[in-house]
């Protein structure tokens, strides 16, 4: 059975010129030198984040690819991403990206690309879409809110930036209490879940500062767990 794989950051990636988290992807694929396509519509497929990601792509000897969609230049999209060994997805707004998505077919294009081993990953917004859903600031910088419409790939729900902005924490904490969101894995930023088809292997960090939890529901409160963190 092919290998399927999903990285979901709570943040950092090349964005933050974080090596360490990246080579982790990269080195699922096994590949010396790996095709990496930057997905980047929850920016509204912002040149300059497509710009951090080709720099990044010298450095670490990607062979670089994005899916453009606001000015879209792919026909035939499940080929074009059945063709990469990395699909990396950049954050942003998580339920434009959604909506975005769905309306070109990325959504099937990027299930089929996972079933045949192509290595999922992403940060923030690209971390939440993998998960039935998420805690997410779409509906406005600094708020929590809860957006149950994600791909589905991975059960449960997702919250980026865990320590890293003041409201993600606690505004997890009440949704998952109120049971607005499903039982949650949260991650700092430089910290990653890895999953093998829809199995959590492990969490791994880059900055040892960086933690990644699980927060579940009990008796009508918000109840958090730290998960072992691998140092990388």
């Amino acid at each position: 059975m092919t290998d399927r794989h999903i990285v979901a950051m709570g943040g950092g990636g090349f964005s933050e010129d974080d090596t360490g988290l990246d080579r982790f992807v990269t080195d699922l694929t096994g590949a010396a030198n790996p095709r990496v396509c930057f997905v980047p519509t929850a920016s509204g497929d912002a040149a300059s984040y497509v710009a951090h990601f080709e720099d990044a792509c010298v450095s670490r000897g990607w062979v670089p690819s994005v899916l453009t969609l606001f000015e879209r230049r792919v026909a035939d999209i499940g080929a074009f991403l059945g063709e990469q060994d990395v699909i990396y997805v950049g954050g942003g707004n998580t339920a434009n990206m959604l909506a975005i998505w769905r309306h070109h077919g990325v959504d099937t294009a990027l299930r089929a690309a996972w079933d045949a081993g192509v290595v999922l990953c992403g940060v923030s917004a690209g971390a939440n879409c993998w998960f039935e859903a998420s805690s997410t600031d779409s509906y406005g910088i600094g708020r929590a809110d809860a957006l149950g419409d994600g791909l589905g790939f991975l059960s449960g729900s997702f919250c980026p930036h865990y320590h890293g902005e003041p409201e993600r924490r606690p505004g997890l904490h009440r949704l998952i209490g109120t049971g607005e969101l499903p039982d949650a894995i949260a991650c700092d930023d430089f910290a990653a879940v890895h999953f093998s088809g829809t199995q959590l292997v492990e969490a791994v960090a880059s900055d040892p500062r960086a933690g990644a939890y699980r927060v579940t529901r009990s008796g009508g409160e918000a109840v958090e767990a730290h998960l072992p963190v691998r140092a990388l």
